[in-house]
């Protein structure tokens, strides 16, 4: 793991740029569909665009909460690399694959914990 440790650095510095730019662009977004909707009559039930309106409101909302939890993660993932836990599975221990670690940088499982996580999670809902 020590051999990518720079490779790894760049990865999560560049994963950080892109979802800081997604969330500026949510944030945009969303204040932007707030003044429209507060210069327009609120009444969506008869305004056909207030509907679509409300919706991408809630839309965008949702993905700006799921962008700020992956700039979290990829915060926590920068301490892991700075204190030498990066790339340990949490679950059993096991060395991540440096082909994960540089596809999704803020990972902390293994695919197949990730794999047997899923499947859980799939058999409580189905």
């Amino acid at each position: 793991m020590n051999d990518n440790h720079a490779a790894y650095a760049d990865a999560l510095s560049e994963r950080v740029a892109e979802v800081q730019a997604q969330r500026a662009a949510l944030v945009a977004a969303i204040e932007e569909t707030r003044v429209a909707r507060s210069l327009t009559f609120a009444d969506d039930e008869h305004d056909p665009d207030g509907s679509t309106a409300s919706l991408d409101q809630v839309r965008d909302t949702a993905l700006l909460q799921r962008t700020e939890q992956t700039l979290t993660e990829l915060t926590e993932a920068q301490v892991r690399l700075a204190s030498g836990g990066y790339g340990v599975c949490e679950v059993c221990g096991r060395e991540i694959s440096a082909e994960r670690l540089l596809a999704r940088p803020e990972t902390r499982f293994c695919v197949p914990c990730l794999g047997r996580m899923g499947a859980r999670h799939r058999g409580r809902s189905g």
